[in-house]
């Protein structure tokens, strides 16, 4: 009989070592350092790609893009505020995950991320929320009704606003980071409310634009230009984060060597 406990720990050690080696080297690029030199060069690309984008998305949705059979050009503010919506959510989603990264794995850098997006995030909920209040009016015949969709992103912009104030109440202390990224993952309960609302309750509020379940719910000389709209606002806010991302690094750090190497240059 052959005993195979040998091979099988030789295995699981490899295997254990291997995982190791990526996870540390996986560490090296999210320091500090390494994420501004690796990322600093995407700002400009992204936010190029972004002004591509958005130029050709406004122009169409504004003013190539079919009358609406029922709501005529009200309509044409969803090449805004679906967009805003869709950043909302996805930047709060960010919020959460760049927050467990921080309290499991100490990496200072997801931190950093989630300070600097916050904001971005925020101003994303505002905006959806004004025009979505635009848009009500002509449709429902009121800018604001205690919807279930409407109240839960209300609640979303009061999270975003929490994270932020607690981000500058701990801007000085050791414990910098750690409230506002308890608060981003509590706070992520709210996401699936937000999504699934039109779903569970009565609402005004009409059903998702795009699923991936179904095709879209108008022609493709409407959704076409919000698609680019939308690619174009992710660029637009990945091209942000980085840059703020960055200056709060160039902040925090500016005492460390390689950011007086930086800035002789």
């Amino acid at each position: 009989m052959t005993d195979i406990t040998p091979k099988a720990t030789s295995k699981t050690s490899k295997a254990d070592s291997l995982s190791s080696r990526l996870w540390q080297g996986f560490l090296t690029t999210v320091g500090t350092e390494r994420f501004f030199h690796i990322f600093s060069p995407w700002v400009k690309w992204l936010g190029a790609l972004a002004a591509i984008l958005l130029g050709v998305g406004t122009v169409w949705g504004l003013g190539f893009a079919p009358i609406d059979y029922l709501q005529g050009n009200s309509y044409r503010i969803i090449f805004i505020h679906v967009p805003a919506a869709s950043l909302a959510m996805s930047v709060y989603l960010a919020l959460a995950v760049l927050g467990v990264i921080f309290l499991v794995w100490k990496i200072k850098t997801a931190s950093l991320v989630a300070q600097a997006i916050a904001p971005i995030g925020f101003c994303f909920c505002v905006l959806s929320l004004l025009t979505g209040a635009i848009w009500a009016k002509p449709t429902w015949g009121t800018y604001w009704v205690w919807d279930a969709r409407l109240t839960s992103m209300l609640i979303l912009a009061f999270l975003y606003a929490g994270v932020m104030a607690l981000f500058s109440a701990f801007e000085h202390s050791a414990n910098r980071g750690k409230a506002a990224a308890v608060l981003s993952i509590v706070g992520a309960v709210n996401l699936p409310i937000i999504k699934y609302s039109v779903d569970w309750w009565n609402t005004l509020h009409q059903g998702a634009t795009f699923t991936l379940t179904s095709a879209p719910k108008m022609s493709a000389s409407m959704w076409v230009p919000l698609l680019i709209m939308m690619i174009g606002t992710y660029c637009l806010v990945a091209a942000l984060a980085i840059y703020r991302t960055n200056t709060l690094i160039l902040s925090r750090e500016h005492n460390k060597a390689w950011v007086q190497r930086l800035l002789g240059k």
